[in-house]
């Protein structure tokens, strides 16, 4: 079956374009806001967001979309956990790559709203442990 939801075009901050469906898209409120008050013509430029960050963040987002599809369709007890699990291989990236992600976390996906996601909740936790043994720890040195 074709799919016929309307497309939305994403610019990176280095030039490269991403064609996501709006389903995807509107997973970033910043996106949504855009879409819904006609600011989105023939792309959404991301000045903040490399195209190695916003790759990763769609991956993030088309996951919670088929995931959640699926759920609607079926109630397999196995299908959150095998989310939860691709959740936390997902934050399993070098340390720039994760503070790369929190900042597009708090500038394109939820900038106004808490996090509460769960597998949001591992990011946060993973980057309490990188900020703790990385600073924390140097500065009870100096």
């Amino acid at each position: 079956m074709a799919s016929t939801s309307k497309k939305i075009m994403l610019k990176s901050s280095d030039g490269e374009a991403f064609e996501v469906d709006e389903a995807v898209a509107v997973q970033s409120q910043t996106i949504k806001h855009m879409i819904e008050d006609d600011c989105a013509d023939n792309e959404i430029p991301l000045p903040n967001v490399t195209s190695k960050i916003l790759s990763k963040v769609l991956e993030y987002c088309k996951k919670h979309v088929d995931a959640a599809a699926a759920a609607a369709t079926d109630k397999e007890k196995g299908a959150d956990e095998e989310l939860k699990a691709w959740d936390a291989d997902f934050v399993k990236v070098d340390q720039n790559t994760l503070f790369d992600l929190i900042l597009v976390h708090s500038y394109v996906l939820h900038p106004h709203q808490p996090v509460t996601n769960k597998s949001l909740d591992l990011l946060n936790n993973k980057i309490w442990c990188l900020l703790r043994t990385t600073w924390i720890s140097r500065a009870c040195w100096i």
